[in-house]
């Protein structure tokens, strides 16, 4: 089969196209050919050799996308040949509470992941694709979509007229503005770009702030809202903008905190006081089990949601793919297309 490996990890250029065997499945394992990818921020981070330790060379990269089952090894039944299917990157986290294990079998990282001909995973991750969804309503959702289902739904427990801020216009951030809204809240986007803040508008967001323009967002966030904040903030950002997030979120709100897309910030969080005075709930989230994605696909079914796509590369220009994300002219997915 044709696939792309990670190469040197010293930037974009790391990325080689190679060819390997065949994947075979084992018992309990099945093989996917893959049909669509979709590129993340941190696909970009492990070719420039800023996500963790150095990984094999050969390793294959990607974290999600869509497949259909080619072949099933002995004990599989809950797929078949024929079904179009998607699966968690923490193939092991099935169900219940994280535990740091999952981090052993993160498939595009420790394992090899969607950037190939086909992939091989255990048949226990894999859930089957409903077939009114097309493959680029799923294609997105495991990664990206399922981090921001865990954080608005899942521990957020988005309820019908809550407010969720979501910073930025990244996959996270427009995924969570979906299944928001699809929920019946209030929305807020923040970007740099008004182009970029009337996309989000056409999506339905209720509230939006260009932070350029605006530097003092939180402030905007409450006036916005009468004071009160949000009861949901999505935070993309990290430690330059959690100071921020505090001060905008409302009192018992929930910050859900999941990236750091804005870098790094000498200041210290001056409005500590404030995650007590309104009893807020701070919690770090790693992407999401296969039972959270389970009901993510359920619910795109149910709300016919179309996830945004930016662009779709063919598979032979899947480098052109990596630096079209790197530039940050895109809203929504970035996609490669392989069968």
């Amino acid at each position: 089969m044709k696939a792309y490996q990670i190469g040197s990890q010293t930037g974009l250029d790391s990325l080689t196209a190679t060819t390997r065997p065949d994947p075979v499945a084992g018992p309990g394992e099945a093989v996917l050919k893959v049909k669509l990818v979709c590129l993340n921020h941190r696909d970009m981070l492990v070719l420039q050799g800023h996500y963790g330790a150095r990984r094999p060379e050969e390793r294959i990269p990607l974290s999600e996308g869509v497949g259909e089952v080619i072949s099933v090894g002995e004990g599989v039944t809950s797929v078949k040949v024929g079904d179009r299917a998607v699966f968690a990157h923490f193939v092991t986290w099935i169900d219940g509470d994280f535990s740091p294990a999952a981090f052993a079998n993160d498939l595009g990282i420790t394992h090899d992941g969607w950037l190939a001909q086909q992939v091989k995973v255990p048949a226990a991750a894999l859930i089957p694709v409903p077939t009114a969804l097309s493959d680029e309503q799923v294609a997105p959702l495991a990664s990206s979509g399922l981090t921001a289902w865990h954080a608005v739904v899942e521990v957020g427990k988005v309820r019908a007229g809550d407010t969720v801020l979501a910073l930025g216009t990244g996959g996270v951030s427009i995924a969570a503005l979906q299944i928001a809204k699809a929920n019946g809240a209030r929305v807020v986007i923040t970007s740099s770009s008004d182009d970029k803040l009337a996309l989000a508008r056409s999506l339905g967001a209720d509230i939006t702030i260009n932070y350029r323009t605006t530097p003092d967002w939180a402030a905007e966030v409450a006036r916005a809202t009468g004071g009160k904040g949000a009861d949901i903030v999505v935070e993309t950002g990290g430690q330059a903008t959690l100071s921020q997030s505090i001060t905008a979120a409302a009192p018992n709100g929930r910050i859900v905190i999941i990236g750091a897309l804005a870098g790094a910030s000498g200041e210290s969080l001056g409005n500590y006081g404030a995650i007590i005075g309104k009893n807020l709930m701070l919690k770090g989230i790693a992407e999401g089990s296969r039972a959270m994605l389970a009901r993510l696909v359920r619910a795109v079914e149910a709300n016919a949601i179309q996830p945004v796509i930016d662009r779709t590369f063919p598979f032979d220009e899947a480098r052109a793919a990596y630096e079209y994300l790197h530039s940050g002219a895109h809203v929504g997915k970035v996609l490669i297309k392989v069968g």
